[in-house]
């Protein structure tokens, strides 16, 4: 069943300027830290770093230094996704220099491509005449969709053709090799990427046959006889994992179904979360509405059973994947940041397609906590893993918690997460708001300006913003003459309620048009139209599904878009021993000195030990003592900031009374 095409729209970046006391430091911090620092990862120029390899690997391609080909298999991602955040960068503010060093690097991809259009370094160098040999494991795909997005941030930025013709001959390539037909490949990548950026290229350059061809790869997925037994069979079963079993375990790369029929969250989290980025996009383009039906139904697994409270998804460290439905362990939780990051990918082309709070909800969830997590706060370290829970006396002695740092690094062999921060911090300006017809979305209360032509009427919107401090936004108009529109504002979901005024003029219950969590009100604006906005900013005690068993019997504290945890630092060892009894009175306070002063609550608490234990006891009969309860107060920060500080315990789940 087909619909009609989506209209809806985001607007431009370089029509959103954001003025921020939260966000403002982060766009800083990427711009002058950030970026600069990674170009120098990139190019293996940080001491003590792991080394990247992937400059070094185009400038070997491209005939302009000698060497081997080093790092993993998809190490040509790293130089895209910086690439792409150099673009949304650009197309904010101007950057000569950035601008210098990332046409270098365009002019070194350029001479590395084949004369075909081919465009890898891995197979360039390290297995000359395997191409397409490995789709399973390989990434070939995965690096060729991200080369494409930078090449038309980069593009829209700057002008320049010169990447973007790089990657529409790669395109053009790309869609002789794959089809069904005779002496083509029928089949589609491991790593899904390449579905959703062939939508971006056919959305720049409006060639139609870009659109087809993710329409395709999408299609062909999940399809029988199973391509890749097929590619196993034919490269004569090598295997670039051995440690995995891509080949077997179909559900690893959303392979087991074809999509439309996918209705459970399976495998690598990113695969699946950038796979649907791509079906949204394509149901957006096309009205495919079963398309969209599967994604609504992904959706809906994915939120109600198996994502963590911080917006974090991937449960398992093995395959970092998603294992079934309320399996969310807080210790060993894997939430890789990328995965977050694609998830917001994912609620952005939802929003697009059908304005719902819903989708906005977990948008800013996984914003204002995992992803900003990822990032340390001078912007040089990073997490790849966001447990819930940290122990760090046993990091490094059990395996099990192999992957969980107590410390952010400062690099990864497997640097797919510090780019990808950049790039969404880069372009964070376009998911503030959404424009239908004559209705403007805010999604995100984020304070900046921005321009929107609404079917020619101009208008300009300045937002200021104490949202995360406060719950209080005010919103001022300017056009150049009056016109009537919707202004749609999102209800978040921790808000028991917000009020709501135009020109000083409290909104009357029967002004407050609430539809899908947004209040819509819809009047004739003029050039000095003020609206305030103040949310109702309860601290709130969250508790777990009933099946989620690791969280029985505790609580998580929430205020505003944050959640909070405990820090050793605040709270000495043992966060364990820590209860929150049911008639604990929270204080919220900003302290300067703390964090740059983020709202830190403090509650009345209970620390439950055992007295006169001896060492070499184990196990006690309780008869022979009792726990002993010590008054307490428990200071709670938001969880993105951990690990700013001395290392230690963290934990977000507290005992509840």
């Amino acid at each position: 069943m087909h619909t009609k095409k989506i209209n809806s729209r985001i607007v431009p970046l370089n029509k959103a300027r954001i003025r921020d006391s939260f966000w403002s430091g982060y766009i800083d911090l990427v711009r002058d830290v950030v970026v600069p620092y990674q170009w120098e990862a990139l190019n293996d120029r940080v001491p003590g770093a792991e080394r990247s390899y992937a400059v070094s690997n185009f400038k070997i391609a491209a005939g302009d230094a000698q060497g081997e080909y080093g790092g993993m298999v998809f190490q040509d991602s790293d130089v895209a996704k910086w690439l792409e955040a150099v673009g949304y960068l650009l197309q904010t503010e101007p950057d000569p220099e950035l601008e210098r060093t990332a046409d270098e690097m365009i002019d070194v991809i350029a001479r590395a491509q084949h004369p075909d259009g081919y465009l890898n370094t891995y197979f360039t160098l390290k297995e000359p005449g395997k191409r397409w040999s490995n789709l399973a494991e390989c990434h070939e795909l995965y690096c060729a969709g991200h080369m494409i997005e930078a090449a038309v941030a980069y593009y829209e930025a700057t002008g320049k053709r010169k990447i973007l013709d790089v990657v529409c001959k790669f395109a053009d390539y790309i869609c002789t090799v794959f089809g069904n037909e005779l002496g083509q490949i029928s089949g589609y990548d491991g790593h899904q990427e390449i579905e959703l950026a062939l939508i971006k290229l056919y959305r720049a350059t409006g060639n139609e046959k870009y659109l087809k061809q993710s329409e395709y790869f999408l299609n062909q997925r999940g399809t029988e006889p199973h391509f890749y037994a097929q590619e196993f069979e034919a490269r004569g079963k090598d295997v670039h994992y051995p440690h995995l079993d891509i080949v077997g375990d179909l559900s690893y790369s959303q392979a087991h179904k074809p999509i439309r029929e996918q209705d459970t969250a399976e495998g690598h989290a990113v695969r699946l979360v950038y796979m649907l980025t791509a079906m949204a996009d394509l149901a957006a383009e096309s009205g495919d509405e079963r398309l969209l039906e599967a994604c609504r139904t992904l959706w809906d697994n994915i939120v109600s059973k198996r994502m963590y409270i911080t917006g974090g998804i991937g449960s398992m460290a093995e395959g970092e994947s998603f294992t079934a439905d309320y399996d969310l362990p807080n210790d060993t939780a894997y939430a890789e940041t990328c995965a977050s990051i694609g998830l917001i990918f994912f609620a952005h082309r939802m929003l697009q397609i059908e304005p719902n709070g819903k989708y906005a909800d977990v948008l800013e969830k996984a914003l204002y906590n995992t992803v900003v997590s990822g990032i340390s706060k001078d912007g040089k370290q990073f997490f790849y893993v966001n447990p819930l829970e940290v122990y760090p006396h046993v990091c490094g002695k059990n395996h099990i918690y192999d992957h969980v740092k107590p410390h952010r690094q400062g690099w990864f062999g497997c640097a797919c997460c510090p780019p990808n921060l950049a790039r969404l911090l880069a372009s964070l300006g376009q998911y503030i708001y959404g424009v239908d017809e004559r209705t403007i979305y805010t999604h995100l209360y984020i304070g900046g300006e921005t321009d929107i032509q609404l079917d020619g009427d101009h208008v300009g919107l300045k937002m200021d913003s104490r949202y995360v401090e406060e719950g209080k936004v005010q919103i001022g108009v300017s056009m150049g003459s009056p016109a009537v529109f919707t202004l749609a504002l999102r209800i978040p979901e921790w808000s028991d309620g917000a009020l709501i005024s135009v020109n000083g003029v409290p909104l009357a219950e029967h002004e407050r048009i609430v539809q899908d969590g947004y209040v819509r009100i819809t009047t004739a604006w003029q050039s000095g139209d003020i609206v305030d906005i103040a949310f109702r900013m309860p601290v709130r005690r969250m508790k777990g599904h009933p099946s989620i068993r690791h969280t029985a019997s505790k609580v998580a504290i929430q205020r505003g878009p944050f959640i909070y945890c405990l820090e050793e630092v605040d709270n000495g060892a043992n966060l364990h021993e820590i209860v929150l009894p049911a008639s604990s009175e929270f204080s919220v306070s900003s302290e300067p000195g703390l964090l740059g002063g983020l709202p830190v609550i403090k509650a009345g608490a209970l620390r439950i030990s055992a007295s006169e234990w001896d060492e070499d006891e184990l196990y006690r009969d309780m008869k022979k003592g009792a726990w002993q309860e010590t008054q307490t107060t428990a200071t709670f920060i938001p969880y993105f900031a951990w690990a700013n500080r001395e290392g230690g315990e963290m934990a977000v789940w507290v005992k509840d009374r």
